[in-house]
């Protein structure tokens, strides 16, 4: 088991530094932790994402699958509060509020965002917590 004190780390492409500070800082709420020439580093939920400049790798179609990342939240009022905050700060939506898995051990709420660099955030919530892994 990974230790709270340790950090998963994910890099992902972004075309424009002060649009990618925009969107994860002052829209999703994120921390800016570091910032440079070439990258930024955002706490993302406790975890860290490194969003490198690099234009040129940018997906101009992206799918949900096979190539998201986000949040599952145990608690069901932080994926409400998300909610929210998509709502009041106007967040580009991927795939609006659905329900997946239907009346079954497995069903959960989601929401897909996109980044300004087409990277989908994928922020979910199952009704039974054991079904998080």
């Amino acid at each position: 088991m990974r230790d709270s004190s340790n950090v998963f780390h994910l890099a992902i492409p972004c075309k424009d530094l002060d649009e990618t500070v925009d969107f994860y800082v002052f829209k999703l709420g994120c921390k800016l932790a570091r910032r440079y020439e070439d990258r930024v580093t955002i706490d993302f939920f406790g975890d860290q994402v490194v969003c490198h400049l690099d234009p040129h790798s940018i997906d101009p179609d992206p799918k949900l699958y096979p190539r998201h990342f986000g949040i599952t939240f145990k608690d069901r009022v932080e994926f409400d509060n998300l909610l929210k905050l998509v709502e009041v700060r106007h967040l580009p939506v991927f795939t609006p509020l659905f329900t997946r898995f239907a009346k079954t051990v497995e069903e959960h709420s989601s929401i897909v965002l996109i980044d300004p660099a087409n990277n989908l955030l994928e922020f979910k919530h199952y009704i039974d917590p054991r079904m998080m892994y």
